[in-house]
């Protein structure tokens, strides 16, 4: 388990891969983002999103799985205290192929929890062509001892 201490500034986190089908942007669509070009093939196409491209937040629900695959269910992480920017650069069109990383650019202690740490990260998402289709700048909590490790040291 990582904990606040594997985390120094510079160090990297890499991405599974995962290739969009249309089946998931319109089902996501459907449920969150109804819009045209979302929903519907043609009006996707007749866009200036340029084919069925997934919602802006389906993006990010995206990110937020591969952060998870990548770092965040091998940490002692507590949640985030939020996101600074998000931003979508690129339409995601079905047939995508997402990859990308995360990258630590600030950590330290709370002032008002020193068992945490806040660690600051800029993510960013590629598609198979090398483009950047988002960037997101965020904080996670991190406990500067894993569980287990701090149950033995207390117990």
């Amino acid at each position: 388990m990582l904990s606040f201490k594997d985390f120094p500034v510079g160090r990297r986190f890499e991405f599974p891969s995962r290739t969009v089908t249309a089946k998931e942007i319109i089902a996501f669509a459907r449920e969150f983002d109804p819009q045209p070009m979302h929903v519907d093939e043609a009006a996707g196409t007749a866009s200036i999103l340029g084919g069925l491209a997934a919602s802006g937040w389906h993006t990010s629900a995206m990110m937020m799985r591969m952060l998870c695959d990548s770092y965040i269910n091998k940490t002692a992480a507590e949640g985030s205290p939020g996101v600074s920017a998000m931003q979508w650069k690129r339409p995601v069109l079905a047939g995508d192929t997402l990859s990308g990383h995360c990258t630590v650019t600030e950590a330290r202690l709370s002032r008002s929890r020193p068992e945490i740490g806040i660690v600051r990260f800029v993510a960013q998402v590629i598609n198979q062509h090398g483009e950047t289709v988002a960037l997101c700048d965020y904080a996670n909590m991190i406990r500067t001892e894993a569980p287990e490790a701090a149950a033995h040291a207390h117990g």
